[in-house]
């Protein structure tokens, strides 16, 4: 017996010897890097960390080392996994009950509540998605060696209950700007500021609004993580800096919250949100902000954080001051006095970068901690989420709105034997008008016809629903539904889905409602966009079903993308590409890279190919790699204009234009051929010797009278600029750069420009003028204030001239995304005399799609894009924004028709 007890006891004793050991080889930060993470002045390359991931994974039996894809520029991008040594045998079956109660379908409560107790919680955790807060990607790197070299109850309990996925958000761009930082020796001299390009190679800061379209490489290789292979329960993503006077803000958030979030998730941000201001407080960490102490809610989609939540997932966000150089927490009075945002305020002082770090561990274990103590009832939580989802989707069911409350509202006023009622609660047929009303039903399913025009950017819609997990089925057999007949191979979206959430939001109007800092008073500014319907957006044609929908539907594999189905072409003489589809124009920049024969239908603005030589082969190549359709011409039409690419030039700016990083991909996915131009470059004339085509997007040019908006770009010009960068610096002014544009649209030149940069034609005294004004008393216009009028980032209906070449392929009303952007008014001499044609505008008072518009009457008959001649050019106007973040593929055609000569 006695034998038997001193065998275990030594074999138990070589295992924590052995356990100890090996959490002893994990090399810690300092050997590696040279520095402790969090010295002051010191910041790690990604070439750096990257290696550090690879001995933490060599070293520990803790981690895994995952890379989960390429970046834009080629680097690999890596999520390491940690967890206990036990777990980690067995991350296969963990990764299969996570996802299983994630999509909820096909299980019992009890079964769900089996597997949820079998289950870890599931817990990712980021950094360095926007690279110049460079707390963000240290933290990551500190976070990693503590969970893989501490031995304390606390960690080993959180690896055995908990599998944590540490996911380098921005690898490109900690490379730049730890570089950039680190480039003098003077530790004295170093800072962030003035990096010459953006941090993400096309789109910077934007990075954090690609998570429901998922355009960039990055944004992939995460969406995969999130939505198809791991589903977490609970993802934080870290950023800077917190509001002034306060060293980090974090959840819970200020309203107001999407309605179509299930309250579950709304809770579990408030109790997850609850444990990581719990833990500051015992640790005397103070300076904690929440809800309406900073800007921060849970109303958009598209972040990191925030498309997470209609994934039923718990996402957090914290923004934590600090950064290499020593820096102070500044007296702000307002925020001393303790209050429910602010219970523990910060006192001002000198802040070191290990202090943030310190914090951000913290808020990690935080989080952590959590979901260690509740990991089988966040696992269920995740699975009742999404059953409700399901059960939703499956019923008849009315979602509330503002515009349904208003209609309630209004049929109580509109009777007058109401009038001696007790108005603190109003007769329930009342709310049953509305919300039993057959026609506001919410929509169990939408379908997405096979046959409709741009069946590819259709196709692309669908892919960004996939690419976030959402399920899709296709009809495998023409079928029948309300009377209209669908073809073979169409698709369709159900509701009874684990991630209604994300379907609704992406077909259905968002409804923001009024939301002002007091009655009367200005509006609270939404965080980031009010509006944004894809569907709407992308000018993708479907049907919304709102009751049981039944087929020949087959259900797609979840994950896998979609590719639109090309047939042999029929041979034909030539053959005809729509103006309407804008793979169309994928295919006419091949042909004319390649050499071939390509003319435009001047009646219509389609596209005309003789299949002559090498067209028919490019032709062929083409249209299959998009799943084009080639459609013989019938006859050849009299008026065709032979097309010649243009010499495209694109504006950009030192430090870099997220609106012309956006562009620039644009341009390389549908084979444009542009040049990026700096300002010196245009103040130098002569353009024409170089380009037909200038394209200025917001932010470029300088603001005129009564129009707001204006460059911003102009970045810091650091000292000992590199010669590469030097002709970067400047930007375009009134004086030097508007006489040099005037002289290349005289010479035959066209400016297409979008957004504020639409000022240029105030610049040159075009009889145009601002629409959204109002006269003072004193008898001279002012914009007008944001109380009577104001529309953040929202989608409008605007009326388009489908005449006028700037518009071939355009509906006669189409969807436009609009954000406070530009509206004119144009002298009618002008328009008769045709100098300024009207491209588009607001044809009716109430334009609003989706989003929030307060005022919008003030938007009728209001030209909202236009085109000018100037000399023997051309000015285009575009005020909204019609490539923004290459989400609006319904209006990406007013930029491709003015690319071509």
């Amino acid at each position: 017996m006695l034998k038997n007890y001193q065998k275990t006891l030594c074999c138990l004793l070589l295992i924590c010897s052995s356990h100890f050991a090996i959490a002893q080889t994990v090399p810690d930060p300092a050997s590696h890097f040279g520095f402790p993470i969090g010295e002051d002045y010191k910041l790690a390359t990604f070439t750096q960390t990257e290696a550090y991931f690879k001995k933490l994974a060599a070293a520990s039996n803790r981690t895994k080392l995952v890379n989960i894809g390429l970046t834009e520029e080629g680097r690999a991008q890596f999520m390491l996994i940690i967890s206990s040594p036990e777990n980690m045998k067995h991350l296969d079956r963990y990764q299969q009950i996570s996802r299983q109660l994630a999509h909820g379908k096909g299980l019992t409560s009890e079964q769900a509540k089996s597997l949820a107790a079998e289950g870890k919680a599931v817990v990712w955790i980021d950094g360095g998605l926007h690279a110049n807060e460079t707390v963000g990607i240290h933290q990551l790197i500190e976070t990693a060696y503590q969970l893989t070299s501490r031995n304390d109850e606390e960690t080993t309990g959180i690896l055995d209950h908990v599998i944590v996925l540490m996911t380098h958000a921005n690898p490109d761009g900690q490379e730049l700007i730890s570089n950039w930082y680190m480039r003098h020796k003077d530790p004295l001299k170093r800072t962030i500021s003035g990096v010459p390009t953006l941090y993400q190679k096309y789109i910077g800061h934007d990075n954090n609004r690609d998570f429901f379209m998922l355009n960039m490489k990055e944004t992939q290789n995460m969406g995969r993580q999130l939505f198809v292979e791991w589903l977490p329960q609970i993802m934080y993503n870290h950023h800077q800096a917190g509001p002034a006077g306060t060293v980090v803000a974090g959840p819970p958030y200020r309203d107001p919250f999407n309605y179509v979030f299930d309250p579950l998730l709304m809770t579990s941000i408030d109790a997850v949100g609850a444990a990581m201001h719990n833990r500051m407080n015992t640790e005397d960490k103070p300076g904690y902000t929440q809800r309406n102490g900073s800007v921060f809610s849970t109303w958009y989609n598209g972040g990191l954080r925030t498309t997470t939540y209609f994934h039923n997932m718990v996402g957090l966000l914290t923004e934590i001051i600090g950064g290499p150089t020593p820096a102070d927490i500044p007296l702000v009075p307002s925020r001393l006095l303790p209050n429910s945002d602010s219970p523990n305020p910060a006192q001002p002082q000198k802040w070191h970068f290990k202090q943030s770090i310190d914090y951000s561990v913290s808020l990690n274990y935080a989080v952590l901690g959590y979901a260690r103590r509740y990991s089988d009832e966040i696992l269920f939580n995740t699975y009742k989420m999404a059953s409700n989802s399901i059960r939703k989707g499956g019923t008849d069911t009315w979602s509330f709105s503002p515009k349904k409350l208003e209609a309630i509202n209004d049929a109580a006023k509109n009777d007058p034997a109401l009038a001696t009622v007790n108005r603190s609660g109003l007769p329930v047929k009342y709310y049953d008008a509305v919300m039993k009303d057959q026609k506001l039903k919410d929509a169990r399913a939408y379908i997405i016809p096979a046959d409709q025009a741009d069946i590819t950017t259709a196709v692309k819609f669908l892919n960004a629903l996939i690419r976030t997990g959402v399920d899709v089925h296709q009809a495998s057999a023409a079928f029948k539904v309300n009377g209209k007949n669908y073809p073979k191979g169409s698709y369709i979206v159900k509701t009874d889905q684990a991630f209604r959430p994300h379907v609704l939001d992406m077909f259905e109007p968002q409804d923001h409602p009024n939301d002002f800092k007091y009655a009367g008073g200005p509006p609270v500014a939404p965080y980031d966009a009010a509006g944004w319907t894809l569907a709407y957006l992308m000018n993708v044609k479907f049907d919304r079903i709102a009751d049981q929908l039944e087929g020949p539907f087959t259900l797609l594999p979840n994950g896998a993308l979609l590719k639109a189905e090309s047939t042999e072409p029929v041979k034909a003489q030539a053959y005809q590409l729509s103006a309407a589809v804008n793979d169309s124009y994928v295919v006419v920049n091949d042909l004319l890279k390649a050499g071939a024969e390509v003319h435009r239908n001047t009646a219509d603005g389609s596209f005309y190919v003789p299949a002559a030589g090498k067209s028919l082969e490019v032709l062929k190549s083409s249209a299959a790699k998009l799943g084009l359709q080639l459609v013989p011409a019938a006859a050849k039409p009299q008026q065709l204009v032979r097309l010649k690419p243009s010499r495209i030039a694109l504006w950009d700016t030192y430090g870099g234009s997220m609106p012309s990083g956006w562009i620039r991909w644009l341009m390389e996915q549908y084979h444009y051929q542009a040049t990026v131009v700096f300002p010196q470059e245009i103040d130098k004339g002569n353009l024409n010797s170089k380009y037909d085509v200038l394209i200025l997007v917001g932010g470029a040019v300088p603001a005129a009278a009564n129009d707001g908006g204006g460059n911003r770009y102009q970045m810091p010009e650091p000292e000992n600029l590199p010669n590469e960068f030097k002709d970067r610096t400047g930007k375009l002014s009134v004086e030097k750069s508007v006489p040099a544009l005037r002289a290349f649209m005289e010479k035959g030149g066209h400016v297409v420009t979008i957004g504020s940069s639409t000022a240029l034609a105030y610049h040159l005294r075009l009889p145009v003028r601002n629409a959204l004004v109002e006269m003072t008393a004193a008898g001279t216009e002012r914009r007008l204030p944001a109380e009577k009028y104001y529309i953040p980032g929202s989608v409008l209906r605007a009326d388009f001239d489908q005449s006028n070449p700037s518009n071939w392929g355009m509906d006669k009303a189409a969807d436009v995304y609009f954000d406070n952007s530009p509206v004119f008014k144009i002298a009618p001499e002008a328009i008769s005399g045709g100098q300024i044609k009207p491209l588009a505008w607001f044809g009716n008072p109430a334009p609003l799609r989706s989003g929030w518009a307060w005022g919008q009457a003030y938007l009728q008959d209001g030209v909202t894009a236009f085109e000018a001649k100037v000399g023997q050019g051309k000015l285009l106007a575009f005020g909204p924004e019609i490539t923004f973040r290459a989400q609006t593929h319904g209006t990406f055609k007013l930029l491709f028709n003015q690319l071509y000569l």
